[in-house]
């Protein structure tokens, strides 16, 4: 078995964890906030970036492999906002299974 080794400093661009919060909206339905959970450092590494069109205009997609301390409060659906940029969170995964970091896919759409 391989393990990793993910260098502590690489883990330099500051990041803010968000959790989605359900509004009610007053008609029975709700609509969707976003509450700051932590302000975290990791390592943004692009995997993919895919392009389509559709309803006259471009989508850009850009998939990235973001690594972390680990942390047992993060799940997929939350997300992971740097400068404006926001970053779903898709899976979640311990790459050596230490319990030291996460690795988190993660997609970037708009870009």
């Amino acid at each position: 078995m391989r393990i990793e080794f993910i260098d502590p400093g690489a883990l330099r661009s500051e990041m803010h964890l968000e959790a989605p919060t359900a509004i009610p909206d007053g008609t029975g339905g709700h609509g969707e906030s976003w509450s700051e959970i932590a302000t975290l450092f990791a390592r943004i590494e692009p995997l993919s970036a895919s392009a389509r069109f559709g309803a006259g205009q471009d989508h850009q997609t850009v998939t990235h492999r973001i690594t972390l301390r680990f942390r047992d409060d993060i799940e997929s659906g939350m997300r992971l906002v740097r400068q404006g940029r926001i970053f779903s969170i898709l899976h979640i995964h311990d790459p050596d299974e230490t319990g030291r970091y996460l690795q988190c896919r993660a997609r970037e759409e708009g870009r």
